[in-house]
């Protein structure tokens, strides 16, 4: 029910990815009059789950979970707490979906508060951001757990051997506040981690790091930050090959490399924000993500809970 768009999008997009995985098995929780989409013909696959009431995207978590425990996004995270799922996708209010994961799932054994981990693209191929706004004040040991569990999520995406770093105002050791001076050598002491130190934000995309660890606030005006500056480079690229008739022409010429580049580095590929720490998987899809976006949060939640990543980060933090 989430989601700028509201159900008919996340519904088209469940349709799409139950026929390209037929083992997979979807329960749609909500307003079955809102769906848009009959969904009928995939009857073995996709069942629906009533749910009178939904968590508006500006309700507050607290009164969400106060008031709204049987609302549709409560009812799927309850889901994933029974193990009638195993894993939960929702476009909802992030703060809600958090709430409610605690709630209902509780953090893992070894973690003290669970994070907003992503996928970010980067020159060598993707690093793993966290936390992304969970946690807007954090401890060093805090810093050190997301560590492990950004470095356990790096392994099951196929990195034999993560590299790990503080994002910091500079690359040398003597940068940075007392959290990140601390939480730097609780990693260089902790074993199954390969910390490599300090990097800057640009060094994000330079693939300078596999996993790069921050407290919250730092790392969703980061994250914010980076999606303002692709939307401005996709909208003045636009507008430089619209400027005239030869940039037409040379817009129309490049075509095959604008359009791999854009695939490339398409936002939309990369949606699905994991809160990772919690004792279930669940996936954050982005509001405004389109069919495309919300197809690959539900990508994302397939392989996490295919590959048992709740048992990887539960070894990782175990070392």
């Amino acid at each position: 029910m989430g989601g700028d768009s509201g159900p008919r999008l996340c519904v088209s997009a469940v349709v799409k990815f139950a026929r390209s995985n037929p083992s997979v098995r979807f329960t749609l929780v909500g307003d079955r009059n809102l769906l848009g989409i009959d969904v009928s013909a995939l009857s073995q696959q996709i069942k629906i789950l009533p749910a009178d009431e939904s968590v508006h995207m500006s309700e507050r978590p607290a009164n969400a979970l106060r008031h709204k425990r049987e609302s549709s996004m409560a009812l799927a995270v309850r889901m994933v707490a029974t193990g009638e799922a195993d894993a939960c996708v929702s476009g909802g209010n992030t703060g809600a979906l958090m709430a409610f994961g605690l709630h209902l799932l509780g953090t893992m054994s070894g973690i003290e508060r669970p994070a907003i981990c992503k996928a970010l693209p980067s020159k060598t191929g993707l690093c793993q951001v966290l936390d992304l706004g969970a946690n807007l004040e954090c401890t060093a040991e805090h810093l050190r757990q997301f560590a492990c569990m950004g470095a356990a999520l790096a392994r099951l995406n196929g990195t034999e051997r993560p590299r790990v770093a503080l994002l910091n105002i500079g690359a040398e050791d003597v940068k940075g506040r007392e959290l990140e001076q601390e939480a730097a050598s609780l990693l260089a002491a902790q074993r199954g981690v390969n910390f490599i130190g300090f990097v800057e934000g640009g060094d994000i995309y330079r693939g300078v790091a596999d996993v790069v660890v921050c407290d919250g606030f730092t790392g969703n005006v980061l994250l914010k930050a980076s999606e303002g500056a692709a939307e401005l480079l996709q909208l003045t690229l636009k507008k430089a090959f619209q400027s005239s008739v030869a940039a037409r022409i040379a817009g129309w010429l490049s075509r095959p490399v604008l359009h791999a580049w854009a695939d490339r580095y398409n936002p939309a590929r990369l949606n699905g924000a994991t809160f990772l720490g919690l004792n279930g998987v669940v996936v954050k899809s982005h509001g405004g993500a389109s069919e495309e976006g919300f197809i690959a949060a539900l990508n994302v939640a397939h392989e996490q809970a295919t590959h048992q990543i709740i048992t990887a980060i539960a070894t990782a933090v175990a070392v």
